[in-house]
């Protein structure tokens, strides 16, 4: 109930406004967001490098309202490549299609990713689109497929509390998609999401062992080090090399697995966000542990 209550709050924004009119919990947001501009994600990503870890930098939004807003967030896209590129840095980018203008027009928000991957392409790099809801998934699926038609170097997230992930998954392997797998942070139906922690786990170690048998590159985005555990069982006995895939992890959660698995030969990409728009990202962390949850209401009258 507190986690389907903490959702639900992520998409309000009278709540958004009240928590990030509080000092403190703007304060509080730095644990998770690395700040409100691109520097400081630079400065964050550089943090990375040096403690031997990848990046993947996000600039938040979502649901924007405007074409001139998917436009400023395009161009927001554009240049943290170019940033990338001149900082030397080992980072990819992420981006969310509400935040390019999907809730508009399919054909606004796929332009504006075929140029954000031409941008990608350019520079050697690549583009990771995120997933959002479940109205979102297919529309996603479908336009990163088109784009990787003309540019491979998209790819996109599967969602392991979904039914239809499966399926999804075996679609995007067909075009050779890398996927970042991951288990859903969004309020979904039972209809639609298996609603038990076990049938998610489970769903996501088959999903796992489908990704890491299929020879593309992959991303095993968890927390979790029961799956962390699962994952490196299941490419020792296949023989899966630490090279032919990485493991992803959020900015400031989880730190102690984050470095046993960098002093144990993995690979290992941080997602870092940044911008004004944190709320909806900073509850769904919230959501997602109880720990979470705790530091924040200890915190958030503090001075």
């Amino acid at each position: 109930m507190l986690r389907s209550l903490l959702l639900r709050l992520s998409a309000s924004k009278s709540a958004a406004r009240w928590v990030t009119s509080h000092a403190s919990t703007r304060r509080m947001a730095r644990r998770f967001v690395a700040g409100e501009t691109l520097d400081d994600a630079i400065a964050a990503a550089r943090e990375c490098q040096r403690a031997g870890m990848a990046a993947s930098l996000d600039y938040l939004g979502e649901n924007v309202a405007t074409e001139a807003d998917a436009q400023r967030a395009r161009d927001a896209f554009l240049e943290m490549y170019d940033r990338i590129a001149q900082e030397n840095l080992n980072a990819n980018v992420s981006c969310k299609l509400s935040q390019l203008g999907l809730d508009l027009s399919v054909d606004l928000c796929e332009g504006l990713v075929y140029s954000i991957a031409e941008r990608a392409a350019k520079h050697d790099n690549f583009l990771r689109v995120d997933m959002e809801g479940s109205l979102y998934t297919q529309r996603t699926i479908e336009i990163v497929k088109r784009v990787r038609t003309r540019i491979p170097a998209v790819g996109t997230v599967i969602q392991s509390y979904l039914f239809r992930s499966e399926s999804d998954t075996e679609d995007l392997l067909a075009y050779a998609c890398r996927i970042r797998l991951c288990k859903g942070a969004y309020k979904e139906g039972p209809e639609i999401a298996f609603p038990r922690k076990r049938d998610v786990d489970a769903n996501y170690v088959r999903l796992m062992q489908l990704l890491l048998s299929s020879d593309i590159y992959h991303g095993i985005a968890t927390h979790d080090p029961r799956m962390i555990a699962e994952t490196i069982r299941f490419a020792g006995a296949r023989k899966i090399s630490k090279q032919e895939f990485e493991f992803q992890m959020l900015f400031g959660v989880r730190t102690d697995l984050q470095r046993m698995l960098v002093r144990d030969g993995y690979r290992l990409r941080i997602y870092i966000p940044y911008g004004r728009d944190w709320f909806p990202y900073f509850m769904r962390r919230l959501a997602e542990r109880p720990a979470n949850l705790v530091f924040f209401l200890k915190n958030l009258f503090r001075r």
